[in-house]
């Protein structure tokens, strides 16, 4: 399942959650991670683990003080260095 949770003109967040096919009674059944696009860039990073759950924290706290968007992308650019896949269409 992907679900877009934030677009602005210069960054779109996806969260993406699909089954693991190793899950057994009482394990983790689902596993995913983020995807961050940097439009301007025509970047992208795909985010998963412990990295995610470090991401799922920052977002929680920031979103705590009623961020502006400006507040959001600037955030989301701290993750662009970790990003080395050029986004191509298709």
């Amino acid at each position: 399942m992907q679900t877009m949770i934030y677009d602005s003109d210069a960054f779109c967040v996806l969260q993406l959650d699909w089954d693991r096919p190793d899950a057994v009674d009482g394990a983790q059944p689902r596993h995913g991670g983020f995807e961050i696009v940097d439009k301007f860039a025509r970047k992208e990073i795909f985010i998963e683990g412990r990295i995610a759950d470090g991401f799922r924290e920052r977002v929680q706290h920031l979103m705590e003080g009623s961020p502006s968007t400006d507040d959001i992308d600037e955030f989301l650019d701290s993750f662009s260095s970790l990003s080395r896949q050029n986004l191509h269409a298709h």
